[in-house]
């Protein structure tokens, strides 16, 4: 399930644009200016931001550039009132992905999430973003700021599973099944070995731990976060 923060003051909007998401089967966060955004993305994975222009703390443009600044790919809608070319400019300039004009039509922006979804998750198959850590599937390469740390296949498809579902809990039999296939010659230890290489290997990395969950098996969490 995708999870979308909608950040727009005025709340019966948001309600509503919620209120649709849900209805879709979207995981919806809401929020009121850009900086209450920010605080739920330190917490939470999000997959969209849909964003309003004009809000108190921070606006949208100051949201979207915070996110871009901060290497974050992620895709952006901006909803506003001011339908000027030049807002339209500031707002993609910003780093914003689409943009749509108030009064705004729920069904259309359904269909504009959607299409946003579908691109980025073609282009993001090959690569995964958690804060800033970078995981290139290609090159099978995790980057965190300057360092560049190249993993043998296993470790590396084993840690991009467990990334890219933050707080899931996977059994060995699951990422067994998965990671190494028919291969008759492994077993659930080979799973714990592999997860005891990454920890070791990434036991000072300042965004990301693995942690193993009694009797049912192994989740990544973000740090600084409850598990």
């Amino acid at each position: 399930m995708f999870s979308i923060l909608v950040a727009e003051d005025d709340r019966n909007l948001n309600r509503m644009i919620c209120a649709k998401l849900k209805q879709e089967q979207y995981h919806v966060f809401s929020a009121y200016d850009g900086q209450e955004a920010l605080d739920i993305m330190e917490r939470e994975h999000i997959d969209l931001v849909i964003s309003d222009v004009m809000m108190p703390r921070m606006d949208g443009l100051e949201l979207t550039s915070a996110l871009r600044g901060a290497k974050m790919d992620l895709p952006i809608l901006i909803i506003t009132a001011k339908g000027q070319m030049e807002d339209m400019e500031r707002g993609f300039r910003a780093g914003t992905d689409d943009y749509m004009v108030k009064p705004i039509q729920l069904r259309e922006l359904m269909l504009r999430v959607g299409a946003l979804l579908r691109r980025a998750q073609l282009m993001s198959e090959k690569r995964l973003t958690i804060r800033g850590t970078v995981l290139d599937y290609a090159s099978l390469t995790v980057q965190t700021g300057e360092q560049t740390d190249t993993l043998p296949p296993k470790e590396f498809y084993l840690l991009f599973k467990l990334l890219n579902q933050p707080g899931k809990i996977f059994t060995r039999q699951e990422l067994l099944d998965e990671i190494w296939g028919v291969d008759k010659d492994t077993d659930s230890r080979n799973v714990d070995a592999h997860i005891k290489k990454l920890r070791h290997r990434f036991s000072d990395n300042p965004d990301f731990a693995i942690e193993t969950v009694r009797g049912l098996g192994y989740k990544a969490v973000f740090k600084d976060e409850p598990s």
